[in-house]
């Protein structure tokens, strides 16, 4: 149990160190450096999403041959389906963005901006539960290496993402404190979302192979909708670009050297 609560916390770890960030740089995030940033943060989350999400997922049902590809295609579509939901039905900012997206809410930009985070963070926490479920049932043949490896990718790229947020929050005339904790909260849902995945996963074993896929797809939608228009807009993409490539590297290193 100790070892899934570590497990559970380095991500949202990553995210307070990253807000605190705010303390001790400018007042204003360098585009460049914000850009490379969300592109980094992209290809963690697309490299985890295939191999620590998608791939255990098939392995799983290997039973079916091939049709091993269904509880994969089925939790993948379900996990984009349900963050686009999400993202109809929560009012929300966008870093750069000069209206709120979702319903018409009298919600502070600072609020909205701390919510579109957080629905970032939402599938990131799914995954890491999903993944150490798989590796306390045994039945996903995940490894405590593995699992470590998913949860610190995450963490590395939260670090990138806290501080994404709190510099915002500070241009907008937050206090540094008030910036820290709002950034640091923003984390806070990753934890719970894995724990609440952890728990529906041991009610229901034989569905953990739709969480799995259902987790990557939630992240891709974050990747496809969210971070990668907001680190190319206006046609800016090298520094994206290469943000990406050193991201999805490192994620896949991980992964498959720890497992």
């Amino acid at each position: 149990m100790t070892t899934v609560f570590w497990g559970l916390m380095i991500p949202f770890a990553g995210t307070t160190l990253g807000a605190a960030c705010v303390f001790f740089m400018r007042r204003e995030m360098h585009d460049g450096l914000r850009r490379a940033l969300m592109g980094f943060a992209a290809g963690v989350m697309v490299a985890a999403s295939v191999w620590s999400l998608l791939i255990p997922s098939m392995e799983m049902a290997d039973t079916a041959k091939r049709l091993s590809f269904i509880p994969a295609l089925v939790g993948f579509l379900f996990g984009i389906a349900f963050l686009f939901s999400l993202d109809r039905i929560t009012p929300h900012l966008h870093i750069d963005a000069s209206a709120p997206e979702g319903p018409k809410s009298r919600l502070s930009r600072t609020l909205m901006l701390v919510f579109a985070v957080t629905l970032h963070n939402i599938p990131e926490g799914m995954a890491v539960g999903v993944v150490f479920a798989g590796m306390t049932s045994g039945s996903a043949n995940v490894s405590v290496a593995a699992a470590f490896a998913l949860s610190l990718g995450i963490a590395i790229q939260n670090f990138p993402e806290g501080a994404i947020i709190s510099m915002p929050l500070r241009t907008e005339g937050n206090s540094k404190a008030k910036s820290f904790w709002y950034g640091m909260l923003s984390g806070a849902v990753e934890p719970v979302a894995a724990l609440i995945t952890i728990l529906l996963t041991e009610i229901v074993v034989s569905a953990l192979p739709y969480f799995l896929s259902f987790a990557a797809g939630a992240m891709i939608y974050v990747v496809i909708e969210e971070l990668i228009p907001e680190a190319t807009r206006d046609d800016k993409t090298d520094v994206c670009t290469i943000g990406f490539a050193v991201g999805f590297a490192l994620m896949m290193v991980l992964d498959v050297a720890l497992s």
